[in-house]
C-alpha cells in the first residue's frame, strides 16, 4: 500500500517530462507515474523500448485528453551501432545471423553510408517493432515462431551525422562474436522512424551489417530532456519524492503553448468556443490552441477548415 498522500497537480494536470532508464518498458514508466502521483490517469505520448533510455513524454489526469493531438512529429536521438553484425532484432538483444569484417569501412565509407540514409527515405520496419499485423503485434508474432515481413514506409531523417570517430574492437569484447566498429551518431527524424532499421541499413549499406547497441531519445517536438526526471531514482517512493515530480508537471496550458503555440480570443469568442462554436480563420495550419488572455488560461485546440477555426478539444466548456 503507498504510504505517500497524493501530491498537489497543476489543476486539469499537465505533462510530466520523464528521463527513462534502460529496462523498464513505457508501460512500466506509466506504471511508476501512477503509484508515485496516486492518480490512474496517465498516458504516454509515444513508446521506447526497454533498452533504449531518454525522452519519454507523459500526460496527467485530465491532460491526457491532450495526447492525440500534441503535435510531437520530429524526434532527437543519440545512438552506437555496431557494424560488423546483423542480429534478427536489428539491436543488441537480438542473436547474431550474420556480418563480416569492418576492417575496411573507413570514415569516408562511413559518412556517405550516413548520408544516403539521410532525407525521405522508405524504410523497412524492424520485424520486433510494435506495429500490428492482422491485429497482433510484429514482435509477437516473431517471438510465437512467424516469419514476419513488414511493408516499407515514407519517413524523414533530417539529419543522420557521425559524433567522432568509429572505435574498433575485437572477438569477445562487449560480447561482440567478431571484429567490429561502434559509431556514434545523431539523428533527427519525423515520428515512425526506427533507428534499428537505420543501423540495419547502415550495416547493410556498406557491405558488412549492423545492429544498435545504444539509444538515447533527447527530444520529442518541442520538449527536450533537460526538463525530465527520473521516476526510478528512489527505490521507495516517499512524500518528498512524489511532491518533487508533481512539481515537474507542466501545466496544461503551458504546455499546450510550448506544444501548439497561441491565439488569444477575443470576449466574443471565449464565449463561442466554450459552447463548440468556431471562431473565424487566421490561415494557421495544424492544430493551435486559444486561450483567454496573453499568457492567460487554455480555452480549446482549434483547426482551421473552409474558413473557420473549429475546435477539436474544448478545454473550457460552458457550465
Amino acid at each position: 500500500m503507498p504510504t505517500h498522500q497524493p501530491p498537489t497537480l497543476p489543476a486539469g494536470g499537465g505533462l510530466l517530462l520523464v528521463d527513462k532508464p534502460g529496462g523498464p518498458t513505457s508501460h512500466d514508466v506509466v506504471g511508476r507515474a501512477r503509484a508515485v502521483l496516486r492518480t490512474r490517469r496517465v498516458g504516454h505520448a509515444g513508446t521506447l523500448d526497454p533498452m533504449a533510455t531518454g525522452l519519454l513524454v507523459l500526460a496527467v489526469d485530465r491532460s491526457t485528453r491532450l495526447l492525440g493531438r500534441l503535435a510531437l512529429a520530429t524526434k532527437t536521438y543519440t545512438a552506437t551501432i555496431r557494424l560488423g553484425a546483423d542480429t534478427d532484432t536489428d539491436d543488441a538483444e537480438g542473436a547474431v545471423i550474420g556480418g563480416s569484417d569492418p576492417a575496411g569501412v573507413t570514415t569516408d565509407h562511413l559518412d556517405a553510408g550516413l548520408a544516403r540514409l539521410t532525407g525521405a527515405l522508405l524504410q523497412v520496419p524492424s520485424s520486433v517493432s510494435a506495429i500490428k499485423v492482422d491485429g497482433r503485434r510484429a514482435y509477437d508474432r516473431v517471438r510465437s515462431g512467424e516469419t514476419v515481413e513488414l511493408a516499407a514506409r515514407p519517413v524523414t531523417v533530417s539529419r543522420f551525422d557521425r559524433m567522432g570517430p568509429p572505435r574498433s574492437g575485437a572477438v569477445g569484447e562487449s560480447g561482440a562474436v567478431g571484429p567490429f566498429l561502434d559509431v556514434d551518431v545523431v539523428v533527427d527524424c519525423s515520428t515512425g522512424t526506427y533507428i534499428r532499421a537505420l543501423a540495419r541499413d547502415l550495416g547493410a549499406d556498406l557491405g558488412v551489417g549492423g545492429h544498435l547497441i545504444a539509444l538515447r531519445r533527447t527530444a520529442v517536438g518541442p520538449f527536450d530532456i533537460s526538463g525530465a526526471v527520473d521516476l526510478f531514482a528512489e527505490p521507495e517512493i516517499d512524500q518528498p519524492f512524489a511532491d518533487a515530480v508533481a512539481s515537474a508537471v507542466i501545466p496544461a496550458g503551458a504546455a499546450a503553448r510550448i506544444a501548439f503555440g497561441e491565439r488569444v480570443a477575443t470576449p466574443e469568442e471565449r464565449s463561442d468556443l466554450r459552447f463548440g462554436r468556431p471562431l473565424p480563420a487566421e490561415g494557421r495550419p495544424g492544430v493551435y490552441a486559444v486561450f483567454d488572455a496573453p499568457g492567460g488560461e487554455l480555452l480549446a485546440l482549434v483547426e482551421e477548415s473552409g474558413g473557420r477555426a473549429r475546435p477539436v478539444l474544448v478545454w473550457q466548456a460552458a457550465g
